[in-house]
Order: structure tokens, then C-alpha cells, then sequence
């Protein structure tokens, strides 16, 4: 069934391709603005495509929570807790997934760690290379003094020898300055790439923290559930299972939006063109329009001898109004604006403080709680509170889940959340890990 959905998505990707209006003819304001709302189609039938997609991973996700659910009942009296278990599985399962998401995260992470530290290297080796040769030259500088170009121009024999010389000297002074260039590039290339290492290494830390606790509130649920039944390795093992074809549908989804998304955005920046080249054409033919307006009041007034009468055109001037003042409601717009106050304050594992310091988690709790907002405390307990919406329908102050990530949703394909020890908190694009789910609070 996803299948025929992807091909037909490919087919009517397409079919709108080929009735894009050609870019060449389309030199008029009119002809743009065609263009411009046949792009926009474009772009909105993608979205239903993404929109789709999302909805056929929640019905997925309901099924495999109807299948833990399935467990063969024991006897009629044992209904209590056959539902205690089930829910039970379903946490297993849960947390099952999450944990293999995060493990791929970190091998992801180690494997761009090894290409940075060999980019940082290379970039490390050529600054020092270029710093040596620049402190011997700095040092024969030094060591000769100005007197070297003097003595050399003295050497002339006549005009035309201290011309060339001359000449030479600005060559060595260019070369220098060429060689200062060099060094400065290399040296901004190696910060950088220490950088992107240094932030690289922190993703990859805060990735083995998150794993530690949804691991440890993993063990904590075996214990009680190996507790409770005597088929405990039978159950794990379809729980593993589960949780495996989990994480594959998560994966395949999370690639098909990215590959939409992709699209999405791509047909946007053609709808921003062609925005910008139908206002700058119906610009143009209002200039030229104005012109022949004035050219024939001119010739009128010369023609009668007399002053026409002159109308300047009220141009409303747009007044763009101050943002409304927080009015301290625990909407989601607010809880999102309140959340920015905090970005640049640092990352601290276990950390709850907005100012001192909180991690994913503790950062999320922390700033509902300034609404008087009571959640949950970890990021897996946060990953399944509230009401879970589709990525498409996510609204400012909605919590992103990530497996061991949260992240508060402030629009625009944007979150903020406590990311690192290295980058504190900070913004980031909602889709730069693969979402879970989407949780609403308020």
C-alpha cells in the first residue's frame, strides 16, 4: 500500500513539473503571477502528500499498539491484569525503539567524529606549516630591516634598473601579503573545523546521557515486569521484535518525510523567485506607466499654457505594530516566547535551572512550570504525555520528541532546546534528528 502511495507521490510530482510555466516566457506580471500560483499548487500538494504520510505513520503506530496489545488471555478473572501488561509491553516496546534509535545516533555521530578530526588535522597541519614559514620570514625582516630594499635600489645603475627593482620589491611585498592571506584562511579553516569536531564530540556525550537514563528507566520496568510473569522470555522476545519492525517503520517514514520536506522547500524558494520577479515586473510597469503619465501631463500643460493640477497618490504607509505583551497565559505561543528568553544559558546533565542551567528535559519541565504547567519530568515520560499531533499540524509550544530528546516547537520548522554541554541552549531545525512523535501539553 505505501508503495503505490510513494510511486503515485513520484507521478504527481511529475505531472506538476511539466506544467510549470516555461521561466523564459514569462517576462510579463501577469505571466509571473501564473507562474507563481501554479508553483504554489505545487507546493501545496506536497504538503498534503507529507500531511498523508504522517497520518499513515500514526495509523501504523495504532496498529502496532493494537498487535503488543494481542496477548493471549489467561483466564476471564485475570482481565485487570492482562491490561496491566499489556500496557506494560507497550512501554517495552516503546522503549525499545528509542533505545535503538539513539544507538544509531551515536554510531552516526562517531562516524562524522572521525571525518572532522581528519578535516581538523589536515586544516591543523597546514596552519602550522604556514605559521613556520611566516615566523622565518618575519625573522629575516627583523634581522635585515628596511635598509635590504634600500641597499637594493641603491644598487641601481641607472633609471630603468631602479624601476625594475622597484618593481621586484613590490612583488616580494605582495608575495608576503599573498602568504599573510594564506595563513589567515588556514587558520579560520582549522577554528572551524575544531569547532564542528568540538560540537560533534558534545552531541555524541549528550547522545550517551540520553541513551543512560532511557536505559536505566528501561531496566527499572524489566525488573518489574520479570517480576510479575512467568513467561518473561517470551514476552521480552516479542517485545524485541516489535520494537525492531518499530523502529524500521519510524526510519522509512522519517526518510520520506525528510525526502517531501526537501520538495517542500525547493518549491518554495521557486515561489520566492518568481514572488520576487512578479513585484519587481509590476514595479517596472508601474514606473513606466507613471512615466507616460508624466510625459503627457507635461506636453498637455505646455500645450495650454496653463498648470495642471497636480494629485500625489496617499501612499499608505504600512505601520507595523509592536508584538502584544506577554499576558502570562499558558498558551502555546507564550510558553515558546518565554522558552527563547533562554537560549545561549548552558546545558547541564540533570540540570532543571532556565539560567544555571537544565538539560532536554529539565528545560522543557522547567519552562511549563513557570506557567504553573505541571509535566513530567524525564524526556521518554515527556515523549508520551499529553496529546500527540503530526508534525504537520505542531503549533509553537508543542514538545518534539526524539527518543532521549525533547525539544520545545516554536514554528517555522524550528525548536529550542537544551542541546549540549558545548552549545548550551540553543535553536535548531525540528527535523535534525528523526522525530518520534509530537506532543501536546496545552
Amino acid at each position: 500500500m505505501r508503495k503505490d502511495y510513494f510511486f503515485s507521490a513520484i507521478a504527481l510530482s511529475l505531472v506538476l513539473s511539466m506544467l510549470v510555466v516555461d521561466p523564459v516566457r514569462a517576462t510579463t506580471s501577469t505571466d509571473l503571477q501564473q507562474k507563481q500560483n501554479k508553483l504554489e499548487q505545487e507546493e501545496q500538494a506536497l504538503k498534503n502528500q507529507k500531511k498523508e504520510l504522517e497520518k499513515k505513520k500514526n495509523e501504523n503506530q495504532k496498529n502496532l499498539n493494537n498487535a503488543n496489545g494481542k496477548v493471549n488471555s489467561i483466564a476471564a478473572d485475570q482481565g485487570k491484569t492482562k491490561a496491566a501488561m499489556d500496557e506494560t509491553s507497550n512501554e517495552i516496546v516503546s522503549m525499545m525503539a528509542d533505545i535503538d534509535l539513539i544507538k544509531e545516533e551515536i554510531e552516526r555521530t562517531e562516524e562524522q567524529i572521525k571525518v572532522k578530526t581528519a578535516e581538523y588535522e589536515d586544516a591543523k597541519q597546514k596552519e602550522d606549516t604556514l605559521y613556520e614559514a611566516m615566523l622565518k620570514r618575519i625573522k629575516y625582516l627583523y634581522e635585515q630591516g628596511e635598509s635590504s630594499y634600500i641597499q637594493i635600489l641603491l644598487t641601481a645603475a641607472d633609471y630603468s634598473d631602479a624601476l625594475n627593482k622597484a618593481q621586484y620589491i613590490e612583488q616580494i611585498y605582495e608575495y608576503d601579503r599573498e602568504k599573510l592571506k594564506e595563513y589567515v584562511e588556514a587558520k579560520t579553516a582549522a577554528d572551524k573545523a575544531k569547532t564542528q569536531l568540538e560540537e560533534e564530540k558534545g552531541q555524541l556525550e549528550t547522545s550517551k546521557f540520553e541513551m543512560e537514563e532511557e536505559q536505566h528507566q528501561m531496566e527499572e520496568v524489566l525488573k518489574e515486569y520479570k517480576a510479575k510473569y512467568s513467561d518473561y522470555e517470551v514476552k521480552l522476545a516479542k517485545a524485541k521484535q516489535d520494537a525492531a519492525l518499530y523502529t524500521a517503520q519510524i526510519k522509512s517514514q522519517q526518510a520520506d518525510m525528510a525526502a517531501l520536506q526537501k520538495q517542500i522547500a525547493s518549491k518554495q524558494n521557486e515561489v520566492n523567485e518568481t514572488k520576487k520577479a512578479a513585484q519587481a515586473a509590476r514595479e517596472a510597469e508601474e514606473a513606466e506607466r507613471k512615466r507616460q503619465a508624466a510625459e503627457a501631463a507635461e506636453k498637455s500643460k505646455s500645450e495650454s499654457g496653463g498648470n495642471a493640477g497636480e494629485s500625489s497618490p496617499s501612499g499608505g504607509s504600512k505601520n507595523s505594530s509592536p508584538p502584544p505583551a506577554p499576558s502570562g497565559g499558558g498558551s502555546g505561543s507564550n510558553i515558546a516566547s518565554y522558552a527563547c528568553q533562554f537560549v545561549g544559558n548552558p546545558y547541564v546533565s540533570g540540570g532543571t535551572s532556565l539560567t544555571n542551567g537544565a538539560d532536554c528535559s529539565g528545560f522543557v519541565y522547567s519552562v511549563y512550570k513557570a506557567f504553573g504547567i505541571s509535566v513530567p519530568r524525564t524526556s521518554w515520560e515527556q515523549g508520551n504525555y499529553g496529546t500527540e499531533v503530526s508534525y504537520s499540524d505542531a503549533q509553537p509550544g508543542d514538545v518534539i520528541y526524539y527518543g532521549g530528546h525533547v525539544g520545545i516547537y516554536i514554528g517555522g520548522g524550528q525548536i529550542v532546546h537544551a542541546s549540549t554541554q558545548k552549545t548550551g541552549i540553543k535553536y535548531s531545525s525540528a527535523m535534525y534528528r528523526p522525530i518520534i512523535c509530537v506532543r501536546r501539553f496545552v
